[in-house]
């Protein structure tokens, strides 16, 4: 690939790169910023690329890794506002009787995999997962969306095993209802 190819590649993959980098990191300046270093790192590295993947897989790992160093940067700040993982857990702890079952029976979500193919489902996602306590979104994009391994993400956070399974099960409930709501629950009425 020459470069002005991979410069034109650039151009079309760097909209994926801010939204999921927006997504991950909740904060705009700091998606960009993640973005730009990746997209410098790549083009510094041009003669690295073999083509044995394509651009934007290569482009995605880079970016993983710059997300995952803020993680890391992020990580030795301690963090001290709990409030909106305890409005979460209220939230959700008002879905469920005393014998843990659902208040409300979730609906029925027609086809799942036919969802992730669609645009649409992604937008609804993407403000799900933003709508989340930013503890709860960090955990769940580090796990879900980054691929690390749990001992990792207790490591960077600096939190024991048991947080880290109960925020992403907040995630998991929040990402649910929210769902159930904007598009599965859409569906139904259609």
């Amino acid at each position: 690939m020459n470069t002005t190819e991979f410069h034109a590649s650039l151009k079309l993959i760097r909209p994926r790169l801010i939204r999921f980098a927006r997504l991950q990191m909740r904060n705009d300046a700091a998606a960009e910023d993640a973005v730009q270093e990746a997209m410098l790192a790549a083009v510094e590295n041009i003669s690295r690329f073999e083509g044995s993947a394509a651009v934007a897989t290569w482009l995605f790992a880079i970016l993983k890794n710059k997300i995952i160093d803020e993680f890391r940067r992020r990580a030795r700040q301690p963090v001290t506002d709990d409030s909106d993982d305890e409005m979460l857990a209220a939230h959700i702890n008002d879905q469920f009787d005393n014998t843990d079952h659902w208040i409300s029976p979730v609906s029925q979500w027609s086809d799942p995999h036919a969802s992730l193919e669609q645009k649409r489902f992604w937008d609804v996602f993407d403000a799900c997962i933003s709508g989340l306590p930013e503890r709860c979104a960090r955990v769940f994009g580090m796990r879900e969306l980054l691929g690390m391994e749990t001992d990792d993400i207790c490591k960077e956070l600096n939190i024991s095993t048991s947080n880290c399974w109960v925020l992403l099960h907040r995630a998991r409930m929040g990402l649910r209802e929210c769902l159930s709501q904007r598009w599965f629950g859409e569906k139904e009425m259609a």
